[in-house]
């Protein structure tokens, strides 16, 4: 297989240390994702780089400070930035996390923002101000947008009101968008509920089951990553290659699934690009590897 001609489905997190080197080298991959907030500005280089690549590249915005789920609603000024840079790159997909970060006190206007991805209660509740602000938000940009499962760290006594893969689906059916499946999220998850509760069960069997939970038709883009095992918990950092036990659920997901659009995400001790290209052609290959089942079946 030839490692660059095969990447039309898979994208990479394309990162400032990188912007000399893409320019010059323009990777045959099939697209990129940045994160939205770091374009907010009005002009200036890292805009014009991003607007740079998007002459040769599809580009996927990827958000970290909507807080969709936060009682306190959607900031408007976030989404207007969020809104003129879509307006601006017209990107192929849009993203954020089924989260909260925005909160206030009772008789106190003022609204303070946790800057983190603070995980939601899987009630009722919990999604009725989910879909509320996920409808405000393809509203104003006109276009469905696609929600993240997360990593947590905590959980909530009212969680089993409604399992997360019926949560999601529910905002889907409830909003007309799309889910972003983090593969690397479910297997953290399933690794330290594994460590807090040994009968868990395998935490691979588990983030599968999620994946089989999940209507097909509503995943419109798939996450890796790698994690960072501290011991007592594993921690969702984007700090080094896919772990095995990620491509394995990955390999259930695209069986399941299909091809689907595939990020490999690097956020902290960002390698060489090569090295995020090699990943990327590893996630091309167990896509073609399905692809070539479903094919004989």
């Amino acid at each position: 297989m030839d490692a660059l001609s095969t990447l039309a489905g898979v994208g990479i997190g394309l990162r400032q240390p990188h912007y000399r080197e893409w320019a010059e080298r323009r990777p045959a991959i099939g697209f990129v994702e940045v994160h939205a907030e770091n374009f907010f500005a009005e002009g200036g280089a890292a805009l014009a780089v991003l607007s740079g690549v998007r002459e040769s590249h599809a580009v996927s915005l990827h958000g970290v400070g909507l807080a969709l789920g936060s009682a306190a609603g959607v900031d408007a000024w976030h989404l207007e930035r969020l809104a003129t840079l879509v307006d601006r790159i017209d990107p192929v997909r849009v993203s954020d996390h089924a989260c909260f970060a925005r909160a206030s006190m009772p008789g106190d206007a003022a609204v303070l923002h946790a800057a983190d991805l603070l995980p939601i209660a899987f009630t009722r509740a919990s999604l009725d101000i989910l879909c509320t602000n996920v409808h405000q938000v393809q509203e104003r940009l006109r276009r469905p947008l696609l929600v993240e499962n997360l990593s947590a760290y905590l959980s909530f006594d009212d969680d089993e009101q409604m399992p997360e893969p019926a949560f999601l689906a529910a905002l889907a059916r409830r909003t007309g968008c799309q889910l972003l499946l983090d593969v690397n999220n479910l297997v953290v998850n399933a690794l330290n509920a594994q460590r807090a509760d040994p009968a868990a069960g395998d935490p691979v069997a588990a983030a599968c089951a999620f994946v089989d939970a999940l209507p097909a038709a509503v995943v419109g883009e798939i996450h890796l990553a790698g994690y960072c095992d501290a011991g007592a918990l594993v921690i969702d950092d984007h700090g080094s290659r896919v772990h095995a036990t990620v491509w394995a659920v990955f390999r259930h997901a695209v069986a399941r699934l299909g091809a689907l659009p595939t990020l490999i995400e690097w956020d902290t001790d960002v390698p060489a690009l090569d090295v995020l290209l090699d990943e990327a052609t590893q996630a091309a290959r167990c896509q073609h590897e399905a692809a070539d089942l479903r094919s004989a079946a």
